[in-house]
């Protein structure tokens, strides 16, 4: 399972469906592709939402975010995350 940060950018109607619901179904969606969410935070600036998942791979993380766009109408840019001690493991 490997980390990755999900930014999304919302659509003007994708706006209009905001709603605790709807950030269940993105859950669950999340969960159903082997993943886990793992936090999400609202953001103000250009980037409107950020998702901090893990999940098995990259084609995962395609598939949750295409599945999340068709379910949202919000954008999501994706990247792999590593915590700072792996990083620093991976440099020396």
């Amino acid at each position: 399972m490997a980390t990755y940060v999900m930014f999304g950018t919302y659509s003007p109607e994708a706006i209009k469906g905001i709603s605790a619901k709807r950030s269940d179904e993105a859950k669950a969606l999340i969960k159903k592709e082997g993943g886990e969410l793992k936090a999400a935070y609202a953001l103000l600036g250009d980037i409107d939402l950020l998702l901090i998942v893990d999940l098995p791979d990259p084609a995962h993380v395609m598939r949750a975010a295409a599945a999340l766009n068709r379910l949202t109408g919000i954008a999501f840019a994706s990247a792999p995350a590593l915590p700072i001690e792996e990083f620093d493991k991976a440099m020396a």
